[in-house]
């Protein structure tokens, strides 16, 4: 593993009884990098996703986070070694204020002793405001009028508004990785829009964040990805910028569509 790598798979093979989800997949992403993971329905796309945070295990292959061996972690010690996510289904909290939904990705941090929380109040005060003042400086880079609401049930917001707070959830505790599956789903081409213009913000504010992102919308993947990955029936079919990929002929058949 080079040192500019932050993650590597390699021959990566996941079966569900007789359909092959991912076969023999190789693939790596490097420290900074937006990588743009791209197939149609069905291609292995979230299957790789799940791999990468260990709720599904690989039946064969291996993947390395920072030369770290990510076959053999939970999916706890993936969540504590830097990799944080988000769903193509959204899984707020709807009832709970946009504060208490943060600081549920920012659980490793809290004391979640019961004698720190109902005896050592002062302390617990305290860890309270610096922990809103995290949640408020996050949300802020993404919208200053929702950095003001931080209490306000997540129930009452737009979908845009929500995918905001779902990535501020990820983003929290400070992961070197950050897997976003599907963040337009469900929003207009305005909204997703303004998402990918936050989502370059959120880049400038964290020059070391690698992001993977899954996505159909093309315009998408050709405006923020680096480059990406082109998947179909569980294999790699195609890797480069948007433009040599999208030229490409397998890929066209496959997802594109062909004239």
């Amino acid at each position: 593993m080079s040192a500019d790598q932050l993650l590597a798979y390699n021959g990566l093979t996941v079966r569900f009884g007789g359909l092959v989800a991912l076969n023999a997949l190789s693939l790596e992403v490097s420290r900074g990098e937006i990588l743009g993971l791209i197939g149609p329905n069905g291609s292995g796309k979230t299957t790789f996703f799940n791999v990468i945070t260990g709720i599904y295990r690989a039946g064969e292959g291996r993947a390395e986070l920072d030369g770290r061996n990510l076959t053999a972690m939970s999916a706890q010690e993936i969540y504590r070694a830097g990799v944080t996510r988000t769903f193509q289904r959204s899984r707020l909290c709807l009832p709970l204020s946009i504060f208490d939904n943060i600081m549920i990705g920012n659980h490793r941090r809290l004391n979640h002793g019961l004698a720190f929380n109902l005896f050592r109040r002062e302390a617990f005060r305290r860890e309270f405001e610096r922990n809103y003042e995290v949640a408020r400086d996050l949300v802020k880079v993404f919208s200053a009028r929702l950095a003001q609401r931080l209490f306000e049930p997540v129930a009452t917001f737009s979908i845009i508004d929500r995918r905001r707070i779902e990535i501020c959830r990820a983003l929290v505790s400070e992961p070197t990785l950050l897997l976003l599956d599907e963040p337009s789903a469900g929003m207009t081409h305005e909204e997703t829009r303004e998402l990918m213009d936050d989502l370059l913000v959120v880049r400038g504010h964290m020059p070391g964040l690698t992001l993977v992102i899954i996505e159909h919308e093309m315009n998408v993947i050709e405006r923020i990805t680096e480059r990406c990955a082109v998947l179909n029936y569980g294999q790699k079919i195609a890797e480069g910028a948007y433009a040599e990929v999208a030229a490409d002929r397998q890929v066209q058949e496959a997802y594109l569509g062909t004239a």
